[in-house]
């Protein structure tokens, strides 16, 4: 395969679904006719654009009477566009979409953890109740992951996975929301559609079975229709050697030394990247592939995305089909959907696990998981509903 390389480019090669370039094409300047993403350094001296400010979506309902006078086209430009950046782990692909989302001026969206979802809506650490609970219900995240990734034969790890796909369609969603709602762009760390060659890694030097595989994507199929898929794919790619180096060199609890560090892992993470993830994203998506061994400056790849024409497609093209409504009302739905029902949305991922008794939690450990959580400080009712965690007026609340 050839790579993007980390140098200026002049004219990109359209290959394909992905952009090739090499690096003996020097710097020029290109005139493109079309919108294309554009930096806020791009955009400074130019009038304001005449459009609304963002909707306040996470305070107030976007219902049929505001899509009346709120058009959800109204605000987007040509950078409410959907960019994720992917790469195995170390490559810096938190920090370049930082960097980027801050260029482009657009939002940031980390990538989500299983650590954080522990901590509940009032700050409190509900992994300080695992003294109370079974083996099989006991907080895993990812040091634990790390430490032990065969814990209960692998199952842990099982249901670690699965929830971390659950976290990024989550964070995706509202990635999405935030879109269609404010017509800022988003630069996400990660994605949903990825996640998968995690689970290819595990399954394929032993920490799950077969069975967990076919279920994680029995869950994933179910689940990623509901979703549009990104503008623009940004993946680093990083020799095995150098990723252990920078995996060494970051020196988190417990990674070094695990089994996620060994080459054999992160070989089988790369490959299943771009056999699987790349291969297929690239049918929908624009895709930018950098040699990333030596970090590239951020403003060269704020360049190459200036330069990618995402309206050169038609009506009938797959690619940017998930972006192209019928009229504006599709958009207003849409833009509801996936605003304030993100908990039916969600559901798709419950797919009932009848072939894969390894990730199955027993009724009588599930019972005391659902009494022992219910009574953790600030879980007994809804957020602004717990008395005893200070929450005033609550009689005169009605959401």
């Amino acid at each position: 395969m050839v790579f993007f390389s980390s140098c200026r480019v002049s004219s990109p090669k359209l290959c394909g679904s992905v952009i090739f370039v090499t690096k003996k094409q020097q710097q020029c300047v290109i005139t493109v006719a079309n919108r294309c993403i554009t930096s806020k350094v791009m955009r400074e001296g130019l009038p304001p654009v005449d459009k609304p400010p963002p909707f306040p979506y996470k305070e107030k309902r976007y219902n049929f009477f505001r899509a009346l006078f709120d058009p959800t086209t109204s605000r987007l430009d040509e950078n409410s566009k959907l960019i994720v950046v992917e790469g195995p782990p170390a490559a810096g692909k938190g920090v370049l979409a930082k960097e980027l989302a801050d260029d482009l001026g657009m939002a940031y969206f980390p990538s989500p953890t299983v650590a954080e979802n522990y901590i509940n809506d009032y700050g409190y650490d509900v992994r300080q109740l695992d003294d109370q609970l079974p083996e099989s219900c006991k907080s895993y995240d990812e040091n634990d992951f790390l430490k032990d990734p065969m814990r209960l034969n692998g199952s842990k790890a099982a249901r670690f996975q699965l929830s971390k796909l659950a976290l990024r369609y989550k964070c995706y969603l509202e990635a999405l929301a935030h879109i269609l709602n404010t017509g800022q762009g988003v630069v996400m760390d990660r994605s949903p559609y990825s996640d998968l060659v995690y689970i290819t890694a595990m399954a394929e030097v032993g920490i799950v079975s077969k069975n967990v595989y076919n279920y994680y994507h029995s869950v994933r199929n179910n689940a990623l229709f509901a979703l549009w898929r990104p503008h623009l794919v940004i993946y680093l790619d990083v020799p095995i050697a150098e990723t252990k180096r920078k995996i060494e060199a970051r020196n988190r609890p417990y990674e070094k030394d695990s089994k996620m560090a060994t080459p054999e892992y992160l070989q089988s993470l790369v490959d299943s990247y771009k056999k699987d993830f790349l291969k297929d994203i690239s049918t929908h998506a624009e895709v930018l592939v950098y040699d990333w061994t030596k970090a590239a400056n951020t403003e060269i790849v704020v360049e190459d995305i200036e330069r990618v024409n995402f309206d050169q497609y038609g009506v009938y093209d797959a690619k940017m089909k998930d972006w192209r409504c019928y009229d504006k009302w599709d958009w207003n739905n849409n833009r509801q959907v996936f605003t304030h029902s993100q908990h039916y949305l969600l559901a798709h991922l419950n797919v009932p696990p009848v072939r894969c008794p390894e990730i199955v939690i027993s009724g009588t450990d599930n019972k005391i998981l659902e009494t022992v959580m219910e009574e953790a400080p600030g879980n007994k009712y809804a957020k602004g509903f717990n008395a005893e965690m200070g929450d005033k007026g609550i009689l005169f609340k009605l959401s």
